[in-house]
C-alpha cells in the first residue's frame, strides 16, 4: 500500500471570468487553500515520501505569481490595459478563464514537470486540489 503526504499553502488572489454570464465576470477575490498530494510505494533514506519543505518550496515557486495578483484570461478586452497598469501583478492565462479548475490543472502540470528533479524516482504527484471558498474546491489529476 502506498504512502501519501499532503502539503497545503494559502494565497489570496483575484480573478475575473470573462466567459461567465453572472457576477463572476467582475473582478473578485478569494483566499485559496491549495493542497498537493504526493504518493510513493517506498520511503526515502530519511523515511519520508518527500520532505515537506521541498514540497512547499515547489508549490510556492509556481503559485507565488498568483498571490496578491489578478488572474485573467489574456483574451479579455481589458487584459492589455490592466497589464500595462499593474505589470506582473496581472497574470494572463492563454485563452482560458482562470477558474479554480484551470488553476488546479496549471499547477498540476507545472509540478509534474518540476517534481522529478527534487523528489525520489518513486514519488508520484497524485492530485492538486484548490479550495476557492471554505465549501467549494476543484481538483485535477492525471
Amino acid at each position: 500500500m502506498p504512502y501519501r503526504i499532503c502539503k497545503t499553502v494559502t494565497i489570496d488572489s483575484a480573478h475575473l471570468l470573462s466567459k461567465h454570464p453572472g457576477d463572476c465576470r467582475f473582478v473578485h477575490g478569494h483566499t485559496r487553500t491549495i493542497e498537493v498530494v504526493l504518493e510513493s510505494d517506498t520511503l526515502d533514506a530519511n523515511d519520508m515520501v518527500c520532505d515537506f519543505a521541498v514540497v512547499k518550496s515547489l508549490m510556492e515557486r509556481h503559485v507565488s505569481a498568483w498571490d496578491h495578483a489578478l488572474c485573467i484570461n489574456d483574451g479579455d478586452p481589458g487584459y492589455a490595459e490592466l497589464r500595462r497598469l499593474y505589470g506582473e501583478r496581472v497574470v494572463g492565462f492563454a485563452g482560458r478563464d482562470p477558474t479554480t479548475e484551470v488553476l488546479a490543472e496549471v499547477l498540476y502540470k507545472a509540478l509534474a514537470e518540476s517534481l522529478p528533479a527534487h523528489a525520489g524516482a518513486n514519488v508520484r504527484l497524485r492530485r492538486v486540489r484548490i479550495w476557492e471558498t471554505p465549501t467549494a474546491w476543484a481538483e485535477y489529476w492525471e
